[in-house]
């Protein structure tokens, strides 16, 4: 049985470079990962989160069939508002320190996770580092090292006016501090 049999208009399959990824719902994340597992995709190589703003996350989980040398991608879409998806690692227990990673990078909750908790950042850090809307404060804490516009390098034309990089707040200074 194939996941269009079973699912029926909840999922949609498509391929490119003879690879598939599958789109599902929030709702049968779970049912869709128990089903390619069961199906021979016993291999859980990867789960991450992509931010896609202005609405939202996909969460994404990359499975393999070692018999076939299948690969599927399987993603969803979760709301920025109340990003949170079902946990999947009653299915495979690999999803466990993905879905950590994915929590702490993205702010996306794993209802049911038997250890939620920070993987990587040190105690107390606030903010979500791999979203889009996060400011990168080192870019304006510390000059980037080296010549990055024409002018820079202390010989050759002047350079361009100088602007702050990409979501950094204006009242934070100007990029010569």
């Amino acid at each position: 049985m194939t996941l269009e049999e079973r699912f029926g208009e909840r999922v949609s399959v498509s391929t490119s470079f003879g690879e598939s990824t599958v789109d599902v719902g929030p709702a049968d994340w779970i049912e869709v990962l128990t089903f390619l597992r069961d199906s021979g995709h016993t291999f859980f190589d990867w789960l991450t989160g992509v931010d896609d703003p202005p609405d939202g996350f996909f969460v994404v989980a990359h499975v393999y069939d070692p018999d076939s040398c299948e690969r599927v991608l399987v993603r969803t879409r979760v709301p920025r508002a109340d990003p949170r998806l079902p946990t999947a690692v009653g299915v495979y227990r690999g999803a466990n320190w993905h879905e950590r990673e994915t929590y702490e990078m993205f702010g996306v909750l794993f209802d049911g996770h038997p250890y939620l908790v920070p993987l990587l950042l040190p105690d107390g850090f606030e903010g979500h580092p791999l979203r889009k809307d996060f400011i990168l404060a080192a870019r304006v804490a510390k000059p980037w090292p080296g010549a990055k516009e024409p002018g820079e390098s202390g010989h050759g034309s002047p350079s361009r006016r100088r602007t702050l990089p990409p979501g950094v707040p204006a009242d934070w200074g100007t990029p010569d501090a």
